[in-house]
């Protein structure tokens, strides 16, 4: 790889941007999903965490402790439809509506399909597309009735490509941009925004033991990054609030994709710094 490795980006969104609204963040206690639900609650916005084991939210809530921003606990499997509206109610009981639904929840691991379980491929799309259904119709009610929201859903860049080895994920974040753009067409009358972030290769606990978890395929995958970097998840986060936010109020049905240039096509030979010469007869 050539060139300049490019910078890390900074935090855009003003203080208090999301101040009196509610959040609701699935599989919002680790990784990802912990980063987005504590720049919405830096943010000035109520957050509701809800995974499956509550344990993980322990690190969220003493940031919430810590940095004055609310927190509420909850445990559901969005494999559940009456466990996702048990959480949806028990979100408007104690904040009295629901403004913002970020889906994070999902499954992913690299298994090649041959070796990849029909149960696990099932399994992966009940939580990461069929989850995702789940979750926004209960939270789309809400909002129906309130006057509007925003819904973010997490994608991927092989949603419109296909990945050998993650044949399950790639299946199943290609039924959230479809439904993404559905939902947004459907509920646009109601004020209810819907729309995705396709989030490329990027650093958090855990996923570097997923998907990338020796040193030699990292770097096979940092290579493959134009930019020259992994993305951070701080990034990431950030740009899931903003298509939460007021600051993006005329995007619904957008799938956003930040990737540092992942998903570009690559070049047939390396260009260098004087270009590719022409072939002498």
């Amino acid at each position: 790889m050539t060139g300049t490795v490019a910078p890390e980006g900074v935090p855009f969104l003003p203080d208090g941007l999301l101040a009196g609204r509610v959040a609701l963040v699935t599989g919002g206690g680790t990784g990802l999903g912990l980063a987005i639900s504590t720049r919405l609650g830096r943010l000035g916005a109520r957050v509701a965490c809800a995974s499956r084991d509550t344990g993980h939210h322990r690190e969220l809530l003493e940031r919430g402790r810590r940095e004055g921003f609310d927190v509420l606990s909850l445990a559901c499997d969005v494999r559940d439809a009456h466990a996702v509206r048990r959480t949806v109610r028990a979100v408007v009981e104690c904040w009295g509506g629901l403004d913002i639904l970020v889906n994070n929840a999902a499954g992913n691991f690299v298994r090649p399909s041959l070796a990849l379980a029909p149960r696990a491929f099932d399994m992966v799309l009940d939580i990461a597309l069929s989850g995702v259904f789940r979750a926004s119709r209960e939270a789309g009610r809400v909002m129906r009735e309130r006057g509007g929201g925003a819904i973010v859903n997490i994608s991927a860049p092989y949603a419109c490509t296909g990945k050998p080895g993650v044949i399950h994920s790639a299946c199943a974040k290609a039924g959230v941009e479809t439904l993404t753009r559905t939902l947004a067409a459907e509920w646009a009358a109601w004020g209810i925004r819907v729309n995705a972030l396709s989030p490329g290769p990027f650093r958090s606990r855990g996923a570097a033991d997923r998907l990338w978890p020796t040193e030699e395929l990292e770097r096979a995958v940092l290579a493959q990054i134009p930019l020259g970097r992994f993305g951070t998840v701080e990034e990431v986060a950030e740009l899931a609030c903003f298509l939460a936010s007021p600051a993006s109020a005329w995007l619904t049905g957008t799938v956003l994709l930040a990737d540092g240039g992942w998903s570009l096509p690559r070049p047939l030979v390396d260009p260098g710094e004087r270009g590719i010469e022409r072939r002498r007869s």
